[in-house]
């Protein structure tokens, strides 16, 4: 999945102790990853949690299925989204900032050019936290809820409950 010349992201629902929204992206040969209980929104005002989670090997993009152990939390998984993605963080002298480097500094902004997510997000740490706010831009849509109006796997298919009873 990661023969493109644009880093790859990837957004894996993931029926664990709760249902919750993995976002991930290629930085540095791995998957940086947040948890996002409530999944992305569309609407630029709404302000997700994103809990920093530890890294992904990139083999872990494509998985789909149902993790019976505890490594990375039992349960169902399936690819909810996926595509590639732009880097658009850049500092006060306006020079684009390194992936890697703008996570630890705690504000990361990219461009996701998904089956389902488009357009630019924003991912900022405030208080130890984590937060993605949806841009202001041509592909945002408060009206609409894409957890709810897409459900299914861009893989497979599956929605998370028929991945559960596989």
């Amino acid at each position: 999945m990661s023969g493109s010349p644009r880093p790859i992201f990837v957004v894996q629902l993931h029926d664990a102790r709760r249902l919750h929204y993995d976002v991930r992206l290629e930085v540095d040969g791995v998957l940086k990853s947040w948890a996002v209980p409530r999944g992305p929104s569309l609407d630029p005002v709404v302000k997700r949690l994103a809990v920093f989670t530890s890294d992904h090997d990139l083999e872990y993009a494509s998985y789909e299925g149902v993790h019976r152990d505890a490594q990375y939390g039992s349960g169902a998984v399936i690819v909810w989204d996926a595509g590639v993605y732009t880097n658009l963080t850049r500092d006060d002298r306006r020079q684009l900032v390194d992936p890697a480097e703008a996570i630890e500094r705690g504000h990361l902004k990219v461009q996701l050019h998904g089956v389902k997510l488009n357009g630019a997000w924003a991912f900022t740490r405030t208080n130890g936290d984590w937060l993605l706010v949806k841009v202001k831009d041509a592909d945002a849509d408060p009206g609409v809820d894409l957890t709810v109006a897409e459900p299914r796997s861009v893989l497979s298919g599956l929605t998370i409950e028929e991945m559960a009873a596989t």
